[in-house]
């Protein structure tokens, strides 16, 4: 049997309203990671704006200890939602079968308000991004689905190996 790898994983809240004090979905994504025996490698809160969504994925994408990234927030389609816009450059590869997934899950709870979601994940320098909806409920699906992905006992397969080959730096 396969031993659990603990990841560090850091956690992005995009949006123009919340604080720390009122960002429940970064604080549920904490709680999530770290009660499967992740390590939270950092937590921001950015504004919906391309550039400081990038920035922040670009620092966290460089480092060598971040093995995985979780998003909440800009996937919608109101005025400033650019969380899609901002990650998709910054992807190596794009994991399509996340959103299709999420998507797909997400109609048990919200119907078709479901296809409003760009949730969406890909690969970037051996990191994995996961770009989730901003509200609670949306992260704690989505967590359900990432969870198994970020632990190298799920069979057949998981991304654990490939996140460990990240190599430092010259």
């Amino acid at each position: 049997m396969t031993d659990f790898h603990p990841l560090n994983i850091a956690v992005l809240t995009v949006s123009d309203t919340r604080t720390e004090d009122t960002d429940s979905s970064g604080r549920t994504l904490v709680d999530q990671l770290t009660a499967a025996g992740h390590q939270l490698a950092h937590k921001a809160i950015v504004k919906d704006d391309i550039y400081q969504i990038r920035a922040a994925c670009s620092a966290w994408i460089a480092e060598v200890e971040v093995n995985a990234i979780l998003i909440t927030g800009g996937t919608g389609f109101a005025g400033r939602d650019s969380t899609p816009e901002a990650v998709t450059p910054l992807l190596d590869k794009e994991v399509t079968g996340f959103g299709e997934l999420f998507r797909q899950v997400s109609y048990r709870d919200i119907g078709t308000s479901t296809i409003q979601s760009r949730a969406l994940a890909g690969l970037a320098n051996y990191t994995v991004i996961f770009c989730l909806p901003g509200s609670t409920n949306a992260c704690k699906t989505g967590w359900q689905l990432i969870a198994e992905q970020l632990d190298a006992r799920h069979k057949p397969c998981n991304f654990v190996a490939l996140l460990q080959q990240k190599a430092s730096p010259l």
